[in-house]
């Protein structure tokens, strides 16, 4: 019983002891260092060999400038029988913050000299060098152990400090090195080289980058170094380079079709459709499976679609038709199906027998998945047709067949969507609120602003009469009738100017006015919510488009850069912030990001 209470004694106290460091952090970190002190000195004189507290308690004394008090707590630290080298350099940095650079180098040199007797304190104390920014000493540091002790490696951390000193060729060179020797750091070293890579083939980092591996590859052909040139040509988006590089690794390995394989989805998810054909064709004549070349196939499809103007679908209604007839109507290709009857409805006008024939296909052998996508295609298209409650039965079967999985969640958005397109918004309200919980961020951002829309115009009119129109004008452009959606949404403007609908129908006439290649109107419309509605949810979007547009279609990189900025300084917790940076520095010409 005795042993128990004692137990019970040491946990209390060690809670009281850990709550009390959190509290002291709190305090330090909210700027109240006076009372961040106090806690520090009771947890120190309580342990006195807890270093870090001891650390904690002179960072507190440095921010209320008793830096004399810092430095007698520093120097009775290193009178101890084991010295920590770390304070040599807490001793230095005390006497820089009082403008005494003499004395801090003297301090700093004697924890430089400590590593040439203990080269295994070189990470702590690189790491402290770094923290306080004094790069060249934390390089001494780490140069001088991996001399000394050949077994220790800090090409990581050196490679890190290269990389901030703007030695990027020494950095590149470095990172190169490691990644030869331990090529599992890829990942990491790409994540690296995003800070100094942009899509400007011109960047001074790209030309490093470059430079170093082709030099690399002229004295040792590892693919590895091809690899890293497919990597560097995908982000300056010059994939014919790119696929150089996929073709010769392929050609040294003949394992996989991977690579290829995803640098022509790449390619294709950046319109790049020239580069994404050929790449798709060397593809199909070097594929070692049917899987595989039927894939290649639809990709091809899907490629020409871009491409091609309405007079050629003819020719790809029979490009399909000989797919399918080559590889069958079985589960192997129910993708290439899906693909075909996707065609027939939405660019063919063909929605009767895309329905009939998926309705088919759901009844052939395929497993819940399969199935679920089949029936979320059809279901999509009698939408399109206004076959709603048809819809709506397909869209619950998907919810009831793959409960556990994203397309259980996709097909509950899609009979929110459904009953919002009905007019039915009380219905469309209670599937929203479930999925505002969704895995899915898509899913749960698309809902929680389909909710918002919702409920907004539904508060302030209870006639709902606004928001049966946007509704009806959403359908029209689901259905590809742009004019038609245009007229409703000209009406909403002119009839309900001022109403909360007003910022989604400017939004609205925005994003159809792009679709119709109509850049001037678009640019207006974008503006016009601004405007009048710069506080409101939808104005980060209308900044990020607004910047799209000038970037890529009306060629205005000034202005452009103007709205990225926006995003930066006054929506940081838009879901455009992180590619507005990008893009931002881009077309600021940061040599570095």
């Amino acid at each position: 019983m005795r042993s128990l209470f004692v137990l019970f004694l040491l946990l209390f106290g060690f809670s009281t002891y850990a709550q009390s460091d959190l509290l002291a952090k709190n305090y330090f970190d909210q700027g109240e260092y006076q009372k961040a002190l106090v806690i520090y000195e009771k947890l120190v004189a309580q342990n006195p060999n807890d270093t870090r507290h001891t650390i904690n308690l002179i960072k507190t004394q440095q921010q209320l400038e008793q830096f004399d008090a810092a430095e007698t707590i520093i120097k009775d630290r290193l009178q101890n029988r084991s010295v920590f080298p770390q304070f040599y350099i807490e001793l230095g940095y005390n006497f820089a913050l009082q403008q005494k650079d003499s004395l801090a180098k003297i301090a700093y040199r004697k924890a430089l000299d400590y590593i040439k007797i203990k080269p295994q304190y070189a990470f702590s104390l690189g790491q402290v060098f770094s923290e306080y920014s004094l790069l060249e000493e934390a390089v001494e540091v780490y140069e001088t152990a991996m001399e000394l002790d050949g077994s220790r490696d800090y090409s990581p951390q050196l490679a890190r400090i290269y990389g901030e000193q703007g030695k990027l060729e020494k950095m590149f060179e470095t990172y190169l090195n490691l990644l030869k020797i331990n090529p599992t750091y890829t990942f990491t070293i790409k994540r690296n080289f995003n800070d100094y890579v942009t899509e400007d083939p011109n960047n001074e980092g790209n030309q490093l980058l470059r430079k170093a591996l082709l030099k690399k590859l002229q004295q040792d052909p590892d693919v590895l170094y091809n690899e890293l040139l497919s990597w560097l040509f995908i982000q300056q988006k010059e994939y014919k380079k790119a696929f150089i590089q996929e073709k010769a690794i392929f050609t040294r390995r003949e394992e996989s079709l991977n690579g290829l394989i995803d640098l022509a989805h790449i390619a294709t998810n950046e319109k790049s459709y020239q580069d994404a054909k050929e790449i798709v064709l060397f593809i199909i004549d070097h594929a070692n499976s049917p899987l595989t070349q039927l894939e290649g196939y639809q990709q091809l499809l899907f490629i020409e679609l871009q491409l091609s103007a309405p007079s050629a679908y003819s020719k790809i209604d029979q490009q399909f038709q000989d797919l399918i007839e080559e590889f069958g109507t079985g589960a192997d290709t129910y993708l290439l199906q899906i693909d075909y009857n996707d065609f027939l409805a939405f660019k063919y006008n063909q929605k009767e027998k895309a329905v009939e024939q998926l309705k088919d296909l759901s009844k052939k052998d395929l497993n819940q998945y399969q199935e679920a996508r089949v029936k979320m295609k059809l279901a999509d298209i009698l939408v399109s047709d206004e076959k709603f409650n048809e819809a709506l039965i397909y869209y619950s079967q998907i919810q009831n067949k793959v409960k556990s999985d994203v397309l259980a969640q996709e097909a509950r958005f899609k009979v929110a969507q459904t009953s919002y397109f009905k007019g039915d918004f009380e219905w469309a309200q209670t599937q929203l609120d479930v999925l505002k919980k969704s895995s899915s961020q898509l899913i749960s951002n698309d809902a929680m602003q389909l909710s918002l829309m919702i409920s907004d115009n539904t508060l302030e009119d209870s006639t709902q009469t606004a928001l049966k129109k946007f509704a009806h004008a959403d359908l029209k452009a689901l259905q590809q009738k742009n004019e038609e959606a245009i007229v409703i949404l000209k009406d909403i403007l002119t009839n309900h100017k001022g109403e909360k609908i007003e910022d989604e129908a400017l939004l609205k006439m925005g994003q159809l006015c792009e679709r119709s290649q109509q850049y001037e109107q678009a640019e207006s419309y974008y503006l016009k919510l601004i405007e009048f509605y710069n506080e409101d949810i939808l104005a980060d979007d209308a900044h990020y488009r607004l910047a799209l547009l000038y970037e890529n279609q009306l060629n205005l990189p000034l202005k452009a850069k103007y709205e990225y900025e926006q995003i930066l300084f006054n929506f940081e917790d838009s879901i455009y912030f992180v590619e507005a940076r990008k893009r931002f520095r881009m077309l600021r010409g940061d040599e570095i990001n």
